[in-house]
């Protein structure tokens, strides 16, 4: 019986170690094919998990989410204000900071606009921008100011450029507009990098970079030159994410222009499609914020900004995003406006263009709402 027992023991250990350990080089290739396969099949199944949650269950959660009241503007604002606690708290997670010095100023010239390049301590970081006045602002009749936010591979400079941003803060100077330029991190690898980090702190790039503008703006709309009631911005790229996600915590701009960043965003982060790029398939990693689409798709986020004038510009040739989606998202973003009966005060641009600025129309907005001719 020992014998029996010590043979089935040794039959045992010898099949545990052909399983473990194929004998040739052919068992060792198929096992690792087999491990391929249930290991792909295995991540199949958490995003199709993921893809139901972020995508096919959006609408119904949302629904729980947001309870709107269209019975008057001031009811609309407080029954959204649990939403844009989340928003803050959840999503964009700015951190608290304290200027610890005055703003420096120097005489600073772009593309032939002589401004003034400023500087705000605050601790261990500075908030930075151009700043520059149209001809004749001077204390005795303030001007409006538009914050002009260059894009992930632009610089404060850019907005004064033509290409992508067709020279669009130096027409909005022309226009009787001050404007100020924030400065940004710029490049994917870079927002990456910080990105990681600003995960394990709990806080996100976005917010610190919307605590770094609203340092600034405390000191720059104390400039007599600068009526502070009139404040909007212009955002193009990621520069149109900032506009979009700074609008709803900073009461202070009262109106916004996004460019090339609106989007379908359920589709935009989650189902590649060849008709637009999907981030999902990007080494993009910085354009993944916590909690972003539990409840704040665009069309949700615009009702964030409601009741402020807000315009949206997409180009057709934009491979950011399928335009008719970007169409589909702004109609249900266009019913919170239209509900409150102020459906005058969102609108919508698709162009022929690309990825751009577009001059006519984002001009006429701003005049209209920020009348800088008063």
């Amino acid at each position: 019986m020992k014998i029996l027992s010590s043979i089935k023991t040794c039959y045992i250990l010898i099949t545990v170690c052909i399983v473990s350990f194929p004998a040739t080089g052919q068992d060792k290739q198929t096992f690792e094919q087999f491990e391929i396969n249930r290991t792909d099949q295995y991540a199949r199944q958490l995003e199709n998990y993921l893809r139901l949650y972020l995508v096919e269950q959006y609408d119904d959660r949302a629904a729980k989410a947001w309870d709107r009241d269209y019975s008057s503007i001031d009811a609309f604002e407080r029954s959204v204000e649990p939403n844009r606690i989340r928003w803050q708290t959840e999503v964009i997670k700015p951190p608290v900071f304290t200027k610890t010095g005055a703003l420096s100023r120097k005489p600073y010239t772009v593309e032939g606009i002589t401004g003034e390049w400023i500087e705000l301590p605050l601790g261990p970081v500075t908030a930075q921008a151009f700043l520059a006045f149209p001809a004749g602002a001077d204390r005795t009749k303030p001007v409006p100011m538009v914050i002009a936010q260059h894009g992930i591979g632009s610089t404060p400079e850019s907005p004064y450029k033509i290409g992508a941003y067709n020279t669009y803060a130096r027409h909005l100077l022309n226009a009787g507009f001050a404007v100020l330029a924030p400065m940004n991190l710029r490049t994917i690898e870079r927002r990456n990098r910080i990105e990681r980090l600003c995960r394990l702190a709990d806080i996100s790039l976005p917010g610190i970079e919307l605590a770094r503008l609203q340092h600034l703006l405390d000191v720059v709309l104390a400039d007599p030159r600068i009526d502070p009631e009139r404040v909007g911005m212009w955002g193009v790229s990621l520069g149109g994410m900032a506009t979009m996600f700074w609008m709803p915590l900073e009461p202070r701009i009262k109106a916004g222009v996004v460019s090339a960043w609106f989007n379908h965003r359920r589709n935009k982060m989650v189902i590649p499609d060849d008709r637009y790029s999907c981030f999902l398939v990007t080494t993009e990693e910085h354009a993944f914020f916590s909690s972003w689409l539990t409840e704040f798709t665009d069309h949700d986020v615009v009702s964030l900004i409601c009741p402020r004038p807000l315009l949206i510009h997409h180009g057709k040739a934009d491979r950011i995003a399928y335009w008719p989606q970007v169409q589909e998202e702004f109609d249900i973003a266009k019913i919170h406006y239209e509900k409150l009966k102020i459906g005058d005060k969102i609108e919508i641009d698709i162009h022929e263009g690309g990825h751009e600025a577009v001059i006519e129309s984002g001009i006429k907005f701003m005049t209209k709402w920020l009348n800088p001719g008063r």
